[in-house]
């Protein structure tokens, strides 16, 4: 029997009644005014119920849902969640007209759209409108993401039943997407706009004269095989700044919305202190799922993702100080740890997780989190060193606000460094476990480099703990600030933080201003930065900062629509009915009562298909089974058609086809290790199998990568004919220009590596950096006197023109 093809719409193979997508998008200085409207059309005989299932980034403020059917506007209502379904179910088995849009009840970026009995031949246009705070990049860009991608969210093994929007949504292969998607976005900034970048084909951008405003909108034709991202380059972004804005017309002072509110954005000025030399427990947490057997994009060729992971891995583990502590998990339908307990970072230690990361592969199944944290949290603190924990995950789990609830109980005794891996990761997930635990979330998209931007993060836990955090107010007479923002506990170096308040009282006359003041210790040294600000606020018909501070307070507070404490659960439906902002406890509903007579006949239900990823793997699958024609390995964003789940077929090995090797590990049959590569090479290289074999790679010709794996722990390398492969020379050659002969051989090769370093990779500092640190260290340790005339050498030897200054203690 023929397998029916990929990319079935419906059961009956019926036209999906979603047409279109438009947004349109709105970037004022540092916050994203979105209108998003989805058009629907009912070609089919027969009345029509649709349900669209689609992403959206967590830290959105939907705030409007408005449904405009054959010519007439229906403004949809706030309501209790379990009100809202109830009064759904009720008009569309009277015959009316209803439309619902709720958050799923597992995890705050998904959200369904219903759209219940929609006539034969009734267009129906579905506009729901939110606000955003926008991220801030390491180099300075305003980063917007319009998540276009949703993976199928790993269901846990024995989980309840239900409660996820997501569970039996179909997806199709890009090209096989019924609907189109259009962005237009107009950006406007005081600062004065440098560029605007998009990871997607866009319209040539038009500037006005003083670059104070830009529009730019996607080229015709876009093609949903990736999250669509601007990058925004500002003149200055660096700058605090106190926005406040005026309160709702015709709404009781006192209240959130009748009361000004101000949004404070600092930048602290954080000076670099030196790394405390063995402090911390690090312990690295990575996704070993078979969604991780996917690229990191879709472009080819791609690195997979947990070959970026395991890359990444050797980087973290070499940049480590000695005497911290650290030890690795991986996780999936199970979890293992490399160690039974953290151990001590010692040259013996790491080369022992180096040997098991060579080992790792995505072979451990589903997305289960919540058990290796549990059991990385049931350890004993070690004295002395505060724990840092590294997520690295993909992010398709099911149970988000179980996780988070898990990491915030142990908010106090640690911080959570979280990566979201490729296109369509967990924005709830990703933000939610780094903002409970004080730490840092960051996402890899597109060809960016997970090790940058894990090593970014590994430098910062390593900075010294900035203490005594506070804001002070200093307003007129009569007026006060009420937080709507938990205070900050922890600030990082090169980060901004925003914070939400409530102004209370007697506002001053329109000259009056305030003054706001963020205080910290660092190292027993005092730092301020104080913001003088005008307290005469403006109007915003959006009132855009009032509803970016319900957010901000509901998101402390909101743990789910199951778990969430009662007390919790009464302050975030107040807050969320009073700003018309949507919450996990909340839906917005809209009946059109106005109709002459109720729909009639028989109601048909049509489940829009959402976009995958890398559709070109899923060749043979057929629909409603668990088997495919050809044994090609199941594509990772794919949600498998008509019922059959995607941890059913993980759970009876879908996935890549993987052998094990001898000693325990796995990996794909295609791929060849760095190990193997340099094995037939490695007694002539006269360097161990560990040196010359810690990651598995498709840049195993990189010489980074390969001068990277030949460091020591404590930050030296050998003189050896490995290192001289890669510094393109002979050993004896290298040899013979030692300058000091009664200098350690390993102090030559150290000088020649850092050196190597800056002359061939300068613009990929941020990834090497640490190991540079740890370099110059031992050199001035070990080479004592004798480091300038090593360093003066080398730059001879080498030809160099780096400044021997970087080598300075």
């Amino acid at each position: 029997m023929v397998s029916p093809p990929c990319g079935l719409l419906t059961h009956q193979k019926e036209p999906v009644p979603l047409k279109s997508i438009s947004v349109t998008l709105s970037i004022r200085e540092f916050v994203a005014g979105v209108s998003a409207t989805l058009n629907y059309e009912n070609e089919r005989t027969v009345p029509l119920e649709a349900f669209f299932v689609f992403p959206m980034d967590e830290d959105s403020a939907v705030h409007s849902f408005e449904a405009v059917v054959d010519g007439k506007k229906i403004v949809a209502e706030l309501q209790e969640k379990s009100e809202a379904r109830t009064n759904y179910e009720n008009a569309i088995s009277q015959g009316h007209q209803a439309f619902l849009l709720e958050e799923d009840d597992q995890a705050g970026d998904i959200f369904s759209c219903n759209v219940g009995n929609l006539p034969p031949g009734s267009k129906a246009a579905l506009t729901l409108k939110y606000v955003q705070e926008l991220p801030l990049e390491a180099d300075g860009a305003l980063r917007y993401v319009l998540p276009a991608i949703l993976n199928p969210r790993y269901k846990l093994s024995g989980g309840p039943e239900g409660g996820s929007l997501q569970t039996n949504t179909p997806a199709v292969p890009s090209k096989d997407v019924p609907y189109t998607l259009s962005l237009a976005a107009t950006i406007s900034s005081q600062h004065g706009i440098k560029s605007v970048q998009c990871n997607c084909p866009v319209n040539p951008i038009d500037y006005l004269e003083d670059k104070t405003s830009a529009q730019i909108s996607l080229a015709d034709g876009h093609k949903f095989d990736r999250d669509v991202e601007l990058l925004v380059y500002y003149s200055e972004v660096h700058t605090p700044s106190v926005a406040v804005e005026m309160g709702a017309p015709a709404t009781k002072p006192d209240s959130l919305m009748g009361d000004p509110s101000a949004m404070v954005s600092f930048y602290p000025n954080i000076p670099e202190a030196p790394s405390p030399t063995a402090c911390g427990e690090f312990v690295f947490l990575m996704d070993r799922s078979g969604s991780m057997h996917c690229p990191m994009n879709n472009q080819n060729p791609s690195q997979l993702r947990i070959e970026a992971a395991k890359e990444t891995l050797i980087w973290l583990l070499k940049s480590l100080p000695i005497g911290c502590y650290f030890n690795i998990y991986g996780f999936g339908s199970s979890f293992e740890a490399f160690f039974p307990e953290s151990m001590k970072y010692t040259q013996d230690t790491m080369e022992e997780a180096l040997k098991r990361v060579k080992s790792m592969d995505a072979d451990l199944g589903g997305t289960e989190i919540l058990a290796p944290l549990k059991a990385i949290y049931s350890r004993t603190s070690i004295p002395g060193h505060p724990l840092q924990l590294f997520v690295f995950t993909d992010g398709e789990v099911n149970d988000t606000f179980s996780v988070i609830r898990e990491v915030k109980s142990n908010g106090q005794r640690h911080r959570c460094f979280s990566f979201g891996i490729g296109e369509g990761a967990s924005t709830s997930l990703i933000k939610g476990i780094a903002r409970a635990s004080g730490g840092a979330a960051e996402f890899i998209t597109g060809n960016e480099r997970m090790q940058s931007k894990a090593l970014r993060a590994l430098k910062c836990s390593l900075q010294p703990v900035v203490e005594d955090v506070s804001l002070s107010w200093d307003l007129p007479a009569g007026l006060s600030a009420k937080m709507l923002s938990p205070e900050p506990t922890v600030i990082f170096r090169g980060q901004r933080l925003i914070i939400y308040a409530q102004l209370t009282g007697t506002m001053p006359p329109a000259e009056a201003t305030g003054k706001v003041c963020l205080k910290y210790t660092l190292q027993g040294t005092q730092f301020e930065n104080p913001v003088a600000f005008s307290l005469q606020p403006k109007s915003d018909a959006n009132l855009t900062i009032h509803r970016l501070a319900a957010k901000s307070f509901i998101q402390t507070k909101d743990m789910g629509f199951q778990e969430t404490p009662a007390n919790d659960k009464k302050d975030i439906l107040k807050i969320s009915m009073e700003c018309g902002v949507i919450s996990s406890h909340t839906a917005f509903i809209a009946i059109n009562k106005d109709l002459n007579k109720p729909v009639q006949g028989p109601l048909a239900r049509s489940d829009v298909p959402s976009p995958m990823l890398f559709a070109q793997s899923m060749k043979g699958c057929c629909f409603g089974a668990m088997q495919c024609s050809a044994p090609a390995p199941m594509s990772c964003n794919s949600a498998p058609m008509m019922g059959a789940s995607v941890s059913k077929l993980r759970k009876h090995g879908g996935g890549p086809k993987l052998f094990r090797l001898q000693g325990g590990g796995t990996r794909s049959m295609k791929r060849q290790t760095l190990a193997e590569h340099l094995d037939n090479d490695e007694m002539s290289l006269g360097c161990s199998s560990t040196d010359m074999a810690d990651l598995e790679t498709n840049h195993t010709d990189d010489p980074l990568v390969q001068l990277i794996s030949l460091q020591k722990a404590d930050g030296s390398w050998d003189l050896n004919e490995g290192l001289a492969v890669v510094l393109g020379m002979s050993l004896g050659d290298i040899q013979a220009a030692l300058p000091v002969k009664s200098v350690d051989s390993s102090g030559w090769a150290t000088v020649l590596a850092v050196i190597w370093l800056h002359d061939k990779y300068k613009d990929m500092k941020c990834e090497w950096e640490l190991l540079e640190r740890k370099a110059v260290a031992w050199i001035h340790s070990h080479a004592g006197s004798a480091t300038d005339g090593l360093v003066k050498a080398a730059v001879d030897f080498l030809k160099s023109s780096v400044d021997p200054a970087v080598f300075a203690p």
